[in-house]
Parts: C-alpha cells; sequence; structure tokens
C-alpha cells in the first residue's frame, strides 16, 4: 500500500542509532546511510516499502506532526517488546507500554513510543486478514 514514509531529525546520528535500535527485531536492515546530507533507509529484505530519516531539505527545523504517527509491523510480541525496550535505551521516550489493546482488536498486541525528535511510532503484532 505505501511506498516510503520519511520522518525529520535534527539530530542524525541520534536518530539512526534510534532507528538501528527499534527496527533490527523487526527484520529491517539500514540499507542507505549518508550521513554528510543526513539521509538513511531502512527496508525489510524483499519488501519494496522503505523508511526514511533525514534532515528537512527546506533547511528548516525537523518537528513531528501533531497526530502523525508511523506504526511497524512486528512478527511476534517478543519482537514488539524487544523493539520497544531498544528504543527506550537508544533514547526514546515511552508512549505505552507492549501490551494487548483490545480496543482495536482482540489480537492487536502494540508498543508506542516517540523517537528523540519526539515522532510518534507504534510497533505491532496482530492477525492480518486473508
Amino acid at each position: 500500500m505505501f511506498s516510503h514514509v520519511t520522518v525529520g531529525a535534527r539530530d542524525y546520528a541520534a536518530a539512526t542509532r534510534f532507528y538501528d535500535a527499534v527496527l533490527l527485531p523487526l527484520g529491517l536492515e539500514r540499507r542507505t546511510d549518508e550521513p554528510e546530507i543526513g539521509w538513511a533507509c531502512w527496508q525489510r529484505p524483499g519488501d519494496p516499502a522503505e523508511f526514511y530519516v533525514c534532515r528537512p531539505f527546506d533547511g528548516q527545523p525537523a518537528t513531528p506532526g501533531n497526530g502523525g504517527m508511523t506504526a511497524f509491523f512486528a512478527p511476534d510480541r517478543a519482537a514488539v517488546d524487544a523493539a520497544h525496550a531498544a528504543g527506550l535505551k537508544a533514547g526514546g521516550s515511552d508512549e505505552g507500554a507492549p501490551g494487548l489493546r483490545p480496543h482495536y482488536s482482540a489480537q492487536y498486541y502494540g508498543a508506542y513510543l516517540r523517537d528523540p525528535d519526539g515522532n510518534k511510532l507504534c510497533i505491532v503484532h496482530r492477525a492480518l486478514p486473508g
């Protein structure tokens, strides 16, 4: 459904450390790293969807969107737990500990955190349709 998602970063090094920590338990690998221009991309092998972190092209400070959130699929509940813990250790802040969210669905197991720039993330494992 999506081609790519991009979030801005004020501190490129802090952002890439954070996303390396969070995305590794989810099976995503850093595919592009251009620190001189402040551009990095992660992908899951064989999946065309991409997640980017970059310094804003307009030269203005990066700011998180109000109401915006990026959600990443996890292969299992243990990966949700691991990604959330790694994100906190790598400078993120907690927005909701790992656990079941039955108000979404009986199979929805998720965790929420913010990256060092304040962008909100969800890590989720749930049964997929079909």
